[in-house]
């Protein structure tokens, strides 16, 4: 017989995409550490997909805030300090909830 545990916290990554792979350390990192981990679904910098992301961007930036909705904490992938316009608005999102927010750079100096 398994023993319960309590509700893990669940975080969001939040970020530019061009950081694909602080978003699989960061993602590999916080699942480890126990936590349930929301990330982009759907990288629009991914230059290896031939799709045309302005038709969905908007609905997959909506589709992020909701992911912010349901987390406890957002994790900000901000390498060397980098934060663009979805992510300053991401950030502003979750401040306006209460979230508690962490940046990358700064746990990783």
């Amino acid at each position: 017989m398994t023993m319960k545990m309590d509700r893990p916290k669940i975080v969001c990554l939040c970020g530019s995409g061009r950081f694909k792979q602080l978003f699989e350390d960061a993602e590999f990192n916080e699942t480890i550490s126990g936590k349930i981990v929301l990330t982009i679904g759907c990288n629009t910098k991914d230059i290896a997909r031939d799709f045309d992301w302005v038709h969905v961007k908007s609905k997959l930036d909506e589709l992020h805030l909701r992911k912010i909705d349901l987390c406890d904490e957002v994790l900000i992938i901000d390498k060397d300090g980098y934060i663009g316009e979805s992510t300053t608005t991401e950030i502003a999102y979750a401040q306006s909830l209460g979230k508690h927010i962490r940046y990358y750079s700064k746990e990783n100096l």
